[in-house]
């Protein structure tokens, strides 16, 4: 009648309280005594309820610092969305703005989603802004933003895959797996334009639109450097919450306990 409820209350304070904490030693001293069949006095009563109410304590804070976590998480990745739609409108209403073009030499003019061979694009060097104006199309910062956040999606699965712990009971990697889409989007985007402005030591242009929607699945997946970062901290902060982790310890084993 009594082992079961103090076998939950010390399975509680050992989720929540590092093996160093002397509430957590003498609980389990006190549990053990129980279920030697010893009786238990008024004081060793007061010692479990203190350590369930610093346990308590303890579960609170841990909660409060996932769900600080959460929100930030979530906060930065609605803003990064916003930005990808406004980026999408202004590259959809005014797509000669800065263009994804690229002029090979020999080859003409290529863009994400369209390209212009002809004689007067493959001689015409300098000035090819007016070229690029012809060739360059609404569709092409969508197409760009889209493939860059699938290969994010991609890369968030595989990160997700790689660390499936706390899965059920928190939805931090949920919230950085989102962080990744839009990041991916803006990577990708951001990643083209680089390559526009001969910012890539390297690669100049690029030869068909095959190749620019490579580069932004390149780029949208290469958003994981920065991440990176945010990924360790989700884990961090998983790794502070109390459960069947490495963080709290290992718990002292009855030897005489039965099995199972």
């Amino acid at each position: 009648m009594v082992r079961a409820p103090f076998t939950g209350l010390v399975a509680f304070i050992r989720e929540h309280l590092p093996v160093s904490d002397e509430r957590r030693v003498h609980g389990e001293e006190i549990t053990l005594a129980a279920r030697k069949g010893g009786d238990l006095d008024q004081g060793q009563g007061e010692v479990l309820v203190d350590a369930m109410a610093i346990a308590r304590q303890a579960h609170l804070r841990e909660n409060l610092r996932v769900r600080s976590f959460m929100y930030i998480v979530y906060g930065v990745s609605i803003a990064l969305a916003v930005t990808v739609v406004l980026v999408a409108v202004f590259g959809s209403l005014w797509p000669n703005t800065a263009t994804l073009c690229f002029q090979p030499e020999g080859i003409g003019v290529v863009c994400p989603t369209a390209s212009d061979t002809s004689d007067q694009s493959r001689e015409t060097r300098g000035d090819v802004d007016e070229l690029y104006a012809k060739v360059a199309s609404r569709w092409d910062y969508l197409v760009v933003e889209f493939i860059g956040l699938v290969a994010a999606a991609f890369a968030a699965v595989a990160s997700t895959a790689a660390n499936p712990g706390h899965l059920t009971s928190h939805n931090v990697p949920v919230a950085v797996a989102l962080l990744k889409l839009p990041t991916g989007a803006l990577t990708a985007l951001l990643g083209l334009l680089l390559m526009r402005g001969e910012c890539v030591p390297g690669l100049r242009a690029l030869d068909s639109s095959a190749q620019v929607i490579a580069w932004a699945v390149i780029f949208g997946y290469a958003q994981q450097l920065f991440t990176r970062f945010v990924d360790k901290q989700a884990q961090a902060v998983l790794n502070s919450v109390g459960g069947p982790n490495p963080g709290r310890g290992e718990p002292h084993h009855d030897p005489q306990a039965p099995a199972g």
